[in-house]
C-alpha cells in the first residue's frame, strides 16, 4: 500500500524515454505566444496583466540592478505555476514533486545571489554574517550559525517546494482512495468525503500557485540583499 501511494512521485519512463523531460517542457508549449497584432485576445490580455503585476510587485523593493532579474525570474514563475497545476490533472506527473529538480532550480540562482554580492559590494555581503554590536565573545558562534543558515537556504527552498507539493499528493490520493472503498458500503458518507475532496482539490490548486511564488519572492529576498 506504502509503495503505492509514492509510486505517483517516481519519474516514469515510456519506450526507454523519461517523461519528466516531455513534462518539463510541455508548460512552455502550452503559454500562448505574442502576436504581432496590437489589439491581443483576452487569453494573451489577462497574461500580460499578470506577468506585469507580479513582476513590478517584485521588482518593488529592489535596486534598478536588481531590475536585470525580471524577466527571468517571471518566466520561472510562469513555469513553476503551469508545472503545479498540470500534475495535479489525472495520469499526470508533477516534476516539481523531484527534490532534485527543485534543487536545481535553487542552487544556481542562490549561488548567484551571493556571487553578485560578492563581487559588487563584498563589505556589506561578508558584514551579513555578523550583527552590528554583536559581544567579541558571541562573534565566532555568530559567525558560524549565519554561514550554516546561508549555505540552508538553498536547501530550505528546495525542500519547502517538494514537501508541500508532495504532501498535498498524497492527501488527494488518500482522501480519493477512501470514497472508492466507502462508495458501495456507505453513499453518506463517500458523498462527503468526496465534498472534502473537492475542497481539498481547490486548496491544493491554491497551494501550488502560492508556493511558486514563495519561491520566486525569497530569491528576490536573497537577491534583495546583495544588489
Amino acid at each position: 500500500m506504502t509503495m503505492s501511494l509514492f509510486d505517483q512521485f517516481a519519474s516514469p519512463f515510456y519506450l526507454g524515454i523519461p517523461l519528466i523531460a516531455i513534462a518539463i517542457i510541455l508548460p512552455w508549449v502550452l503559454l500562448p505566444a505574442m502576436p504581432s497584432r496590437w489589439i491581443n485576445n483576452r487569453l494573451i490580455t489577462i497574461q500580460e496583466w499578470f506577468i506585469n503585476q507580479f513582476t513590478s510587485q517584485l521588482m518593488l523593493p529592489l535596486n534598478v540592478g536588481g531590475h536585470k532579474w525580471a524577466l527571468m525570474l517571471a518566466s520561472l514563475m510562469m513555469f513553476l505555476i503551469t508545472i503545479n497545476m498540470l500534475g495535479l490533472l489525472p495520469y499526470t506527473f508533477t516534476p516539481t514533486t523531484q527534490l532534485s529538480m527543485n534543487m536545481g532550480f535553487a542552487v544556481p540562482l542562490w549561488l548567484a545571489t551571493v556571487i553578485i554580492g560578492m563581487r559588487n559590494q563584498p563589505t556589506i555581503a561578508l558584514g551579513h554574517l555578523l550583527p552590528e554590536g554583536t559581544p567579541i565573545p558571541l562573534i565566532p558562534v555568530l559567525i558560524i550559525i549565519e554561514t550554516i543558515s546561508l549555505f540552508i537556504r538553498p536547501l530550505a527552498l528546495g525542500v519547502r517546494l517538494t514537501a508541500n507539493l508532495t504532501a498535498g499528493h498524497l492527501l488527494i490520493q488518500l482522501i480519493a482512495t477512501a470514497v472508492f472503498v466507502l462508495a458501495p458500503m456507505m453513499p453518506t458518507v463517500a458523498i462527503l468525503t468526496a465534498t472534502i475532496l473537492f475542497l481539498l482539490t481547490l486548496l491544493e490548486v491554491a497551494v501550488a500557485m502560492i508556493q511558486a511564488y514563495v519561491f520566486i519572492l525569497l530569491l528576490s529576498l536573497y537577491l534583495q540583499e546583495n544588489v
